[in-house]
């Protein structure tokens, strides 16, 4: 992995991840996916968790392996900016994010 793809792969991979889940959430709202409820829970809201939960783990995923061994930066620089950037990812999911779950789903 190139030194510039370890600096911005969480900061990016955030981007995506925000993009699509709030995507993800119009869709919902205008009546494409599920209905009904999930244990109680309506489906869009399952959905939506679901959508969070994921991105938060694939967020975890990118911080585990930039401080891996085999993925990470050799000591320096670019090792200590590619794992705050990695903080940064996560940390930025978890905040951007959570609306989703907390929130009324549409309107």
């Amino acid at each position: 992995m190139s030194d510039l793809a370890r600096i911005l792969v969480a900061p990016l991979a955030w981007l995506a991840a925000f993009s699509a889940v709030y995507a993800l959430s119009g869709l919902l709202c205008a009546g494409v996916g599920p209905s009904g409820t999930v244990l109680g829970w309506p489906a869009r809201r399952v959905v939506l968790a679901a959508a969070f939960l994921a991105v938060v783990l694939m967020q975890g995923a990118l911080l585990r392996l930039l401080y891996s061994a085999r993925y990470g930066a050799p000591p320096g620089f670019t090792r200590t900016v590619s794992r705050v950037g990695g903080w940064v990812g996560l940390v930025a999911s978890l905040w951007t994010l959570f609306p989703t779950l907390t929130t009324s789903a549409c309107g």
